[in-house]
């Protein structure tokens, strides 16, 4: 008997009166419980505002903001809507500056999210019969055990492979016969490039045919790279700790934005400077409400990840919404010569030329009172050493890129293995040293 496109039909098809009904009722649910946690009594008597005064979705305005320093000054444990003694697990960042965010989970909240993420990994085509390697770390990154059951959920023989060691993780890719792999995309292209120096090719050599992506921003151009390298179709993950994890969000087999579980989640797409509603269609800030969560709900909380709604049904019959890939961070954008530039807009560029790999840097310099731009990329094994070339493709790269971020870089082309790659940690795009001086 073949299997049903849905892991949870009753709730990824449900028509829209019915998942707006469903919302309303976990919101007021939500925030009801949210005045168990002193944070949240304070921040209503602020507004003025009661529990009873959410009589219907667009009340969600009324509610107060939450953001990742609220999490750091009420830590650890200033955000619990439950005793301690009811809480099974906790996960945080990494806290490298001042007090980390941490998030705490019940059992309950502990199932939810591993429905979640089968529900996403069920959606691109894994089944009980496919082997699961998970190439993330395991601890308080939340991808590692948040994949690990979610993937155990869908009934798949799972690989928990954790972070790093590349060589391992190709043996294992080749000897368990693995199907579907969980990699961020900077680890992704440096797994094929380790099989390419190691003479593995990864469609004679490997049944691997799924590839999960996310935890940092990538083009579309990084994401169809990574498909023809490794010879499988790669589907955006997005996920964020303050709310489980991986499981927030996922691309469909369309592979035309990201569906968000809006069994679990309310979304605004929010203007970051005036903190009001952009229109549909608009790039904005996305704001997230839990709707689903014991230990530690949070009501409308700043992601500062910046998207924007998609239009129109999606042909796989999921209901959720769509959002667009995500174009970086409103505390992530550089702001060079009184222009807004994303990192993610030097990637597309860059990602268009075959002579190049997918590493690459920017660094923003003060030098006699004028801000620099250099952007130095590794030239890809496909590129001869030959002079001429390299000063053609440096001064196209420089027009193309002067096109796109409408301020001209300093591209210098590196020799591959020139920058620095971290097996276990997201990818470091860029460096700005003018916070030096």
């Amino acid at each position: 008997m073949p299997y049903s496109p849905y892991f949870n039909p009753e709730y990824e098809t449900l028509t829209r009166p019915e998942l707006e009904a469903l919302q309303l009722q976990r919101l007021q649910q939500t925030v009801r419980h949210c005045m168990n946690a002193p944070f949240y009594q304070n921040k209503f008597k602020e507004l003025g505002i009661t529990p009873d005064d959410i009589k219907s979705l667009d009340d969600v305005s009324k509610l107060p903001f939450t953001s990742k320093e609220d999490l750091r000054e009420n830590y650890p444990y200033g955000l619990a809507c439950v005793p301690l003694k009811d809480c099974v697990r906790l996960h945080s960042s990494s806290g490298t500056t001042g007090n980390p965010t941490v998030v705490l989970h019940t059992q309950k909240d502990l199932d939810e999210w591993a429905n979640a993420v089968a529900r996403c990994l069920w959606m691109v085509g894994s089944r009980p019969e496919d082997v699961f390697q998970n190439s993330a770390g395991y601890g308080m990154f939340t991808a590692g055990l948040g994949f690990q059951y979610g993937a155990e959920r869908v009934g798949m023989l799972t690989v928990p492979a954790a972070a790093g060691n590349t060589l391992r993780q190709i043996k294992f890719i080749k000897d368990f016969g693995t199907t579907v792999l969980h990699a961020i995309p900077s680890y992704a292209s440096r797994i094929y490039e380790v099989m390419k120096e190691e003479g593995v090719d990864p469609r004679r050599d490997t049944k691997l045919r799924v590839l999960c992506i996310g935890a940092e921003p990538h083009s579309e151009e990084q994401r169809r790279r990574i498909e023809e390298n490794l010879g499988v179709k790669a589907y955006n993950s997005y996920g964020i700790s303050e709310m489980m994890g991986p499981g927030v969000a996922f691309e469909c087999p369309e592979q035309n934005g990201i569906h968000i579980w809006e069994d679990y989640f309310i979304v605004e797409i929010i203007d970051p400077v005036t903190l009001k509603p952009v229109p549909d269609g608009e790039l904005g800030e996305l704001v997230i409400t839990t709707i689903n969560r014991e230990a530690m709900p949070l009501l409308r909380y700043r992601t500062r990840d910046l998207t924007r709604f998609l239009p129109g049904d999606c042909p796989c019959g999921r209901t959720h919404r769509r959002l667009a890939r995500l174009q970086g961070r409103s505390d992530d954008m550089i702001i060079l010569k009184g222009v807004n530039i994303f990192p993610i807009q030097v990637e597309k560029i860059l990602l268009k030329f075959k002579e190049v790999s997918t590493d690459y840097l920017i660094t923003l310099e003060t030098k006699d009172g004028n801000d620099i731009m250099t952007v130095d990329v590794e030239l890809s094994q496909l590129f001869t050493d030959d002079y001429g070339r390299l000063q053609s493709l440096e001064k196209e790269i420089t027009r193309q890129l002067k096109d796109e971020i409408l301020v001209t870089p300093k591209v210098r082309l590196l020799s591959k293995g020139s920058l620095t790659v971290s097996d276990e940690k997201k990818a470091v795009r860029v460096k700005d040293l003018r916070k030096l001086f």
